[in-house]
């Protein structure tokens, strides 16, 4: 286990377990605790041993959201600083969603309890959403005059539709786990006791295949929806030339023709 405090991370055969442990706060994301996750990130996407990622929540919670208290601060700020020192914040919430988004193996947000508002988000961010039976999920932030700003609104039309997805942050209503696994929300649900059990082996199925091509092959269906098909078509291209000269690519080639050339 890596020393942080404001979060836990495990890596075990192959697999990195992220938890978020603000506990009795609820997860909710401190500028701190962000520090950390960025970290940690950084460190998992590098890492080449580190075929997959699980991300959970110590506790009841997954995320509850963004620091109430963080928010105080930021409010009590000079009024000539309020808006830059917005958006500087905004930049660091924006690296976060892209590390994540763009990590270069599958992840898996294992959503142990409430994830409301960036938690919400984050859970999105991920590959995909294996949710405990006893979650939930809610775009909370109108309940605070805010809109999603943690990659929730790209994210989410493109799990729900365009009119679910303005309805859920419109009203910032909850979504409990049953109902997130009808809308798309949630590829998949478990029980509370088994779910990191369940996100460990589907991580370990994910992830058992070529990481080159898995790597290239996320990158670009990442963008498919917004490039044209001769782009991803042409992206697909680069990305096959490279894979030509993997290590994956050869060995199981040749073990494939060894293994022919034996029943000959």
């Amino acid at each position: 286990m890596d020393n942080y405090s404001l979060i836990e991370l495990k890596i075990e055969a192959g697999i990195a377990l992220l938890a978020f442990n603000r506990p009795d706060k609820r997860n909710a994301m401190s500028d701190d605790m962000r520090s950390e996750f960025i970290d940690a990130l950084e460190r998992v996407a590098a890492d080449k041993a580190i075929r997959a990622l699980v991300l959970t929540g110590n506790g009841k919670g997954f995320c509850a959201g963004g620091d109430v208290a963080g928010m105080q601060r930021r409010m009590e700020a000079p009024q000539g600083e309020v808006g830059f020192n917005g958006w500087s914040r905004q930049q660091r919430v924006h690296h976060t969603v892209k590390l994540l988004h763009t990590m270069p193996k599958p992840t898996i947000a294992a959503v142990n309890g409430a994830a409301a508002g960036l938690g919400a988000d984050t859970a999105l961010c991920c590959d995909f959403v294996l949710a405990s039976e006893s979650a939930s999920f809610s775009w909370s932030y109108i309940n605070r005059g805010l809109i999603p700003d943690g990659g929730g609104m790209y994210f989410l039309p493109r799990r729900v539709g365009l009119s679910a997805a303005k309805e859920l942050v419109f009203t910032g209503r909850k979504v409990e786990a049953q109902e997130a696994k009808a809308l798309g929300i949630a590829d998949r649900l478990s029980q509370p006791e088994a779910l990191i059990g369940d996100a460990l082996s589907w991580a370990a199925e994910l992830s058992q295949g070529s990481a080159t091509a898995i790597a290239l092959g996320k990158s670009i269906m990442n963008q498919s929806f917004e490039l044209p098909a001769d782009q991803v078509f042409a992206q697909g291209s680069q990305a096959q030339g490279i894979c030509y000269t993997s290590t994956e690519h050869r060995e199981s080639v040749l073990a494939f023709l060894n293994k022919t050339a034996s029943k000959a």
